[in-house]
């Protein structure tokens, strides 16, 4: 900076170097905190079945709000309301800056082959387009966690991933998705009870907090 390299007596020279040393210091102490801040990531307590082991570590948070679509379909004998997806964006919470969209879509590069085209839940980068697809691990509604009306808490493994076109890959190394903090988005108890009901829409509200893990030691 001009100031810091201008010339002046001893004395003033002195007093600028000790202030330049000492601004590089904050701003570089202040730098440092917040990139290990931006690279702490802390689930919430779990109930146990849901729990994502090590090696496996979460590395991204994504608070989603959207909703949880629903179409009634003849069930068994009756008429039940049943998930055709959810749409939602996550958001970071740290400064409300979109990062991942959330969706099913076909999983199109499968870990197993056999799951190729499968619909699946998707979650999608905001930022690079790396995708991530999962299915259903574990489900929760323990009461002592899951709140009354809300959908279940879940543990989604990884059954897909794919870079973005530039080669972005931040969502393309997860293993393992949690959704948890649920809010809201259960299906209508109503609505859904006869044949004329068939192809009758619900779209319910809700919200989560999604947290993605990586194994550190995996190759990528």
């Amino acid at each position: 900076m001009k100031n810091c390299s201008a010339n002046g007596r001893q004395t003033t020279r002195s007093i600028r170097r000790s202030a330049c040393a000492t601004g590089l210091a904050v701003a570089l102490t202040l730098s440092v905190a917040q990139l290990a801040d931006a690279h702490v990531v802390t689930p919430p307590r779990v109930p146990g079945d849901i729990e994502v082991l090590p090696p496996n570590k979460a590395f991204l948070v994504g608070h989603g709000v959207g909703t949880q679509n629903y179409i009634c379909l003849p069930s068994g004998a009756g008429f039940a309301f049943t998930l055709f997806t959810p749409e939602a964006t996550l958001f970071n919470p740290r400064d409300g800056q979109q990062v991942i969209t959330h969706y099913f879509s076909p999983n199109n590069n499968p870990f197993d082959p056999s799951d190729k085209g499968v619909i699946r839940v998707t979650w999608e980068d905001s930022r690079d387009s790396s995708i991530v697809w999962g299915a259903v691990e574990k489900s929760s509604s323990d009461a002592n966690f899951v709140a009354l009306g809300a959908i279940p808490w879940l543990k989604v493994k990884a059954v897909g991933a794919q870079d973005g076109p530039t080669g972005g890959d931040r969502l393309s190394g997860t293993t393992f998705i949690q959704r948890v903090n649920t809010v809201g988005g259960s299906a209508p108890t109503t609505g859904c009870a006869a044949s004329g009901d068939v192809g009758k829409k619900a779209f319910v509200p809700y919200t989560a907090d999604y947290f993605f893990y990586f194994d550190p030691y995996a190759d990528r």
